[in-house]
């Protein structure tokens, strides 16, 4: 049995100047919308801030994932999102660029 559930873990490395966004579970068009405001307040922390959205322990949606790339390819976030606009570095891990042997979890 499938559910929506997504859980999201966010390591961030002011240092280094990225932040990483991990989601597990089920990543749809619906459960996207829950993944903005984490990456607009993970933006917020720094400028210049690179934002990788760790896909690969998640059953993602094709849907789901072209909406993450769309975000990727314009550098902003939907306008209703983040009325401001700002720019964003995002980088996405989709499920297929998971390491070699690397188990891809479900939510159960």
């Amino acid at each position: 049995m499938t559910t929506d559930k997504l859980t999201v873990l966010v390591r961030v490395d002011l240092d280094g100047a990225w932040a990483r966004v991990a989601a597990q579970g089920h990543v749809t068009t619906q459960s996207v919308q829950g993944l903005y405001p984490v990456m607009k307040r993970a933006n917020s922390l720094r400028a210049g801030l690179t934002l990788e959205i760790d896909l690969t322990r998640a059953q993602t949606e094709p849907d789901a994932l072209e909406l993450l790339n769309a975000c990727s390819r314009s550098h902003h976030l939907p306008a209703e999102v983040d009325p401001n606009q700002s720019e964003y570095r995002i980088h996405i891990l989709a499920p297929e660029d998971a390491p070699a042997g690397l188990v891809l979890t479900q939510a159960a």
